[in-house]
């Protein structure tokens, strides 16, 4: 039987720190660029800030959900492939978009068409790298990296060859959403759905919290203390696909942002996985609106940078460490 379980005290402080710097990034976010003709600007910036919010924070809980699902700290939506297949899969459905004349890239052929191939790109990304990472029926935590980097290069392959089908019109935008950016071009009814769906996903979340924690132990410890191990894998198999589709719909493939985050605020808060689900949302929602700042205040000749590159220059060195520690004493939970 699970009970709930207190939050202390070092993890109430770190989640309130955390809450006070995304609002003070939303703020300087909202800022950035003046505030003359405020009523024009904040249907611009309120979406872009909307959209980042949700995308870091589905990319940040994804990576919870997935380092759960695999005992494996390195496990993250875009390491194990599930971007890439997300991107993929829509790419494909907007080159058929173009092909009939019905749209163009992702924000054109629609929400729900972009949700549901971003969905099936993802899960079965995730299916396959979960299929060939096992030996002798248990994941092997290298070969689960090793297949989810084989994965997603197969499919960021796939993107390059669908984008060079695409109309010449359409692939500059196709190029920079596949490197990262949060799309200017969905509306606020769409953002809202979006949003509420990945705030359901992350509230189950907070629900299957102390699931998740007795999951750390051996199968048979966990099953004895009343945690129902299929039924949990299955959610979390399933609200990590989710999760990762929200993201690239919005903005397009991201990555190590589910790896960063999950990290972090284990550091500041502790392992236990209801704060980790709430501070990681906060942290990724944070780090891709501060992203999306530099994107603004960085002129570059050559255009608008893509989120993508910035979160690659500061999750690669972090990627590196991690690495490095994890190869010295493996991280079991």
């Amino acid at each position: 039987m699970l009970y709930p379980q207190a939050v202390n005290r070092r993890a109430v402080t770190a989640l309130i720190l955390l809450a006070a710097l995304l609002g003070v990034c939303i703020a300087a976010r909202l800022a950035v660029g003046g505030t003359t003709h405020w009523g024009q600007m904040w249907e611009l910036r309120g979406q872009r800030v909307l959209g980042g919010v949700i995308a870091g924070s589905s990319l940040a809980v994804g990576g919870v959900f997935l380092q759960c699902l695999m005992r494996n700290p390195l496990a993250s939506t875009d390491l194990l492939g599930m971007g890439s297949g997300a991107g993929l899969a829509v790419m494909i459905v907007s080159l058929i978009a173009t092909a009939t004349s019905t749209g163009t890239v992702q924000a054109g052929i629609g929400l729900p068409a972009a949700g549901v191939a971003s969905l099936a790109g993802s899960l079965g990304a995730l299916s396959l790298v979960y299929a060939f990472s096992q030996r002798r029926g248990l994941i092997d935590p290298i070969w689960l990296v090793l297949v989810g980097v084989v994965v997603g290069v197969m499919c960021g392959a796939g993107m390059s060859l669908v984008q060079h089908f695409m109309p010449l019109s359409a692939r500059e935008l196709a190029s920079r959403w596949m490197r990262g950016s949060i799309s200017d071009d969905l509306s606020w009814p769409e953002l809202v759905v979006a949003g509420a769906g990945v705030l359901a996903v992350i509230l189950a979340g907070l629900w299957y919290a102390p699931a998740m924690d007795a999951a750390a132990l051996p199968d048979d410890e966990a099953r004895s203390v009343g945690v129902q191990l299929s039924g949990l894998r299955f959610f979390l198999f399933l609200a990590s696909g989710v999760l990762a589709a929200a993201a690239v719909v919005i903005a397009g493939p991201i990555g190590f942002v589910g790896i960063v985050c999950p990290h972090v605020v284990r550091l500041a808060a502790g392992p236990a996985h209801r704060p980790l689900v709430i501070g990681a949302a906060l942290t990724g929602a944070t780090l891709l609106v501060a992203a999306d700042i530099a994107v603004k205040l960085i002129d570059l000749p050559g255009g608008r940078l893509p989120i993508g590159v910035l979160t690659a220059l500061v999750g690669g060195p972090v990627l590196v460490v991690m690495l490095r520690r994890w190869a010295r004493a493996p991280w079991s939970a």
